[in-house]
């Protein structure tokens, strides 16, 4: 007689990658709209200026940069052009990141009476965060080509590599604003660190300062920082330099292991959200 065929299902939690499916998040992708489109309105509900203040905000960056680091700091004499618009095109991309990294960062924390009540994949909150700053970064991106038209700067073949770092921005975005906006739902006064965190990497980037200022020895290292590549990329683009290649792969393989970085851990800890926020 044959014996009766056993079967055994075994229950064991979700590993930290198991977490993170991208076939959820594709049924998902209207939710995504919705959450980008509410913080948009968020954003410019009852504003006066509205979107200008995506250009107010790098403008008066940049009119202050130049004063005190351009002309009393000398800071000037290492660009070949204006160092207004240099700083403006850097300014323009960290806005954007800045701005993500502080928007997801607190989206969680933000979007508590929703993760507590309803199922729906956490991570796009922090995206949605990240992917409704691009309006603000095209509106600044605007204003750049006006720049770009009053000092004489044509466009050359470089430019069409801006969508890349556009998109390592985003990247490096969603992996420090993952990994930031998890710490902040398990730890508050993390929320505090942040500013403080994205200032300092703000003087780190070569935002204010040409890359060709950072010895050669030490370019490498110095490209760990994975936004040094995404900028100097962006900059070499829009003003038809050579491209820094080396300093863009290093940055670029640092962002691919920070995004995976951030949302290993993110995933890792999101079914604990509900209870702890």
């Amino acid at each position: 007689m044959a014996q009766p065929i056993q079967r055994h299902l075994r229950i064991e939690p979700a590993g930290s990658w198991q977490g993170l499916q991208l076939a959820e998040l594709w049924r998902y992708r209207e939710l995504l709209y919705f959450f980008v489109w509410r913080d948009i309105k968020v954003r410019y509900k009852q504003t006066v200026l509205g979107a200008l203040w995506a250009v107010i905000q790098p403008l008066a960056g940049t009119a202050l940069f130049t004063l005190f680091f351009g002309r009393l700091g000398g800071l000037s004499r290492q660009v070949d052009g204006s160092y207004s618009l240099f700083v403006y095109v850097g300014l323009s991309l960290w806005t954007f990141y800045a701005n993500a990294v502080a928007l997801a960062a607190n989206s969680l924390v933000g979007s508590s009476h929703l993760i507590a009540k309803v199922y729906f994949p956490r991570l796009l909150i922090p995206l949605a965060a990240i992917f409704s700053g691009l309006i603000d970064f095209l509106v600044a991106f605007g204003f750049l080509v006006v720049l770009m038209v009053v000092y004489r700067v044509p466009p050359s073949a470089v430019i069409l590599t801006l969508p890349l770092f556009v998109l390592g921005t985003m990247a490096v975005a969603a992996g420090v604003g993952a990994l930031f906006s998890a710490l902040v739902v398990s730890y508050r006064d993390f929320r505090y660190v942040i500013g403080f965190v994205v200032q300092l990497w703000l003087f780190a980037t070569p935002v204010l300062y040409t890359l060709d200022s950072i010895p050669t020895e030490w370019r490498v290292l110095y490209a760990a920082n994975p936004m040094v590549g995404m900028i100097s990329g962006f900059r070499a683009a829009v003003l038809g330099r050579p491209l820094p290649l080396d300093v863009i792969l290093t940055s670029t393989v640092v962002a691919a292991l920070l995004l995976t970085g951030g949302l290993r851990y993110f995933t890792s800890i999101q079914r604990r959200f509900a209870d702890v926020i």
